[in-house]
This record gives structure tokens, sequence and C-alpha cells, in this order.
């Protein structure tokens, strides 16, 4: 069941129409997706509850749905014509405001499409990211995408605070949990930042200077989101941290 569902979720990412940017003559946003499964039993859920982590509002895919056995965690690499655009220095291209807003259109879109997958199965899905309790407070929300992706084998993460997975750093992630008890997917990496060089890269581009040695200033990153929302509602996207460096599409620790 899961390698058929994982060629639907191509099929469906490949051909569908919400991944073509109409008004950038039919540009194509995403590539082939990363899929991953988490056991939703695994002890890193817990772990995602303490306060230097996410925080005890962080719940666990039990806590979302009841008899949760997996959650299915995907990446959805931006294009090169995306990331390319955005390679420069300054503000945003136009090209990648576009895919982050109508991009997550379709995030939503494959969310709500592996859903109707495992619910035509006579299972049950939930996705956190649609569900009324879903919520984000002082920018640190009850069910983090790159979190569940960590878990799921999926990557790592990086002084900016992306996760880099083995197609780079650039691109969105998306999760359902399910009671189907799915294989789950090895992790390969030991610890938290293992794939990220710190070659600092990513502070250079940054253009509000939001990230040092010490990881990432989210009031500094948020406060210029905000300033792009201003200039182009209703897309505001940055990226630069995640394009023109070594991480934006591959492990930079492979050869």
């Amino acid at each position: 069941m899961l390698n058929l569902l994982k060629e639907k979720i191509a099929d469906f990412t490949e051909n569908s129409q919400e991944n073509f940017l109409d008004d950038l003559d039919m540009m194509q946003i995403y590539d082939k997706p990363l899929i991953s499964i988490a056991a939703a039993s695994d002890l890193l859920w817990e772990k995602l509850k303490e306060p230097q982590v996410m925080g005890p509002q962080h719940l666990s895919p039990e806590e979302w749905l009841a008899g949760a056995k997996s959650v299915i965690s995907y990446f959805l690499p931006f294009t090169e014509d995306i990331r390319t655009s955005n390679r420069s220095k300054g503000l945003p291209s136009k090209e990648w405001l576009f895919g982050r807003y109508e991009g997550e259109m379709f995030n939503t879109s494959l969310r709500s499409f592996i859903i109707g997958e495992i619910e035509s199965s006579g299972a049950r899905a939930l996705a956190p990211f649609f569900d009324k309790r879903f919520e984000i407070a002082n920018h640190v929300s009850n069910w983090s995408e790159r979190h569940a992706a960590f878990i799921a084998g999926l990557g790592t993460f990086s002084l900016n605070d992306s996760l880099i997975t083995t197609s780079g750093a650039a691109g969105r992630f998306g999760s359902v949990i399910v009671d189907v008890d799915f294989e789950t997917t090895p992790r390969i990496y030991n610890e938290i930042d293992e794939y990220c060089t710190k070659c600092g890269e990513c502070m250079d581009r940054c253009p509000p200077r939001a990230i040092t040695e010490n990881g990432k200033d989210n009031n500094a990153c948020s406060k210029f989101l905000d300033k792009m929302l201003e200039l182009n509602k209703p897309r505001y996207a940055c990226g630069k941290c995640q394009t023109g460096a070594p991480c934006e599409h591959k492990n930079p620790k492979t050869i």
C-alpha cells in the first residue's frame, strides 16, 4: 500500500495544475517529493514537548488522532527555475514569492489528496494543519512540519533553522497522521544538525541579518517577512537563506 501511495503522490505532484504558475508561463513549482514515515510511537515526539525544543503545547500524533500508528512526512523541493531566481542577494524574486504562496496552496491540496487516499482504503487520516486545534503563538506551533520530518528521517536542521534533506533545504514540508502501521523510514543521522557544515553562507545572505553562529532571531526574520507582505500582498516570502548556499538543493556533506 505504501509504495502505491508514494507513486500516487508523485503522480499528483507531477500532473496537478496547481503545481504550475499560470502568471509565470506555467513555471513548475515543485520537483518530485521526498516521502518518509515516522512511527507514531517514536519517543522523539515526547522529546519535542521539552521547553528547550518545541514546548509542552506541541501535540503528539496520538493526541491529534486517537489510535495513530504512523506519520507520513514529505518534502516538496522547489524546481531549479524557482531556486535560481532567488540566488541574488537582496529582496526575494517574483518567482520565489509566487512559488512560496501558490506553492503552499498546492501543499494544502496534497495534504487533502493523501487524506483522501488513506480514507478510501478504510483507514483514518488527519493533517494537523487542517485541524481547528492547530495554532501558532510567538512563532511556535503545536505541530512542527520540520520536526516531524526530522523524526521521519528526512533530514537535519541547519544554522538558519531550515531542514536540510538529500534534496536540500529549498522547499516546503507537509505531513499526515494515519492509523495505518506503515514501515518506518530509518534515520541515518545521529545529530540534529548533522547535515549542516556551519559554512555561514546563510548568515551573509539574510537581508535582516537575523542569523548568527548561535542560530536565528525569529523576531527579526518575522519583521522582515511582514515588510515583504506589505510590498507584495497577498504574497510574502524571503528564502534567501535557503538559496545560493551549499545546502540549497543537496546535503552539502555528501560528495
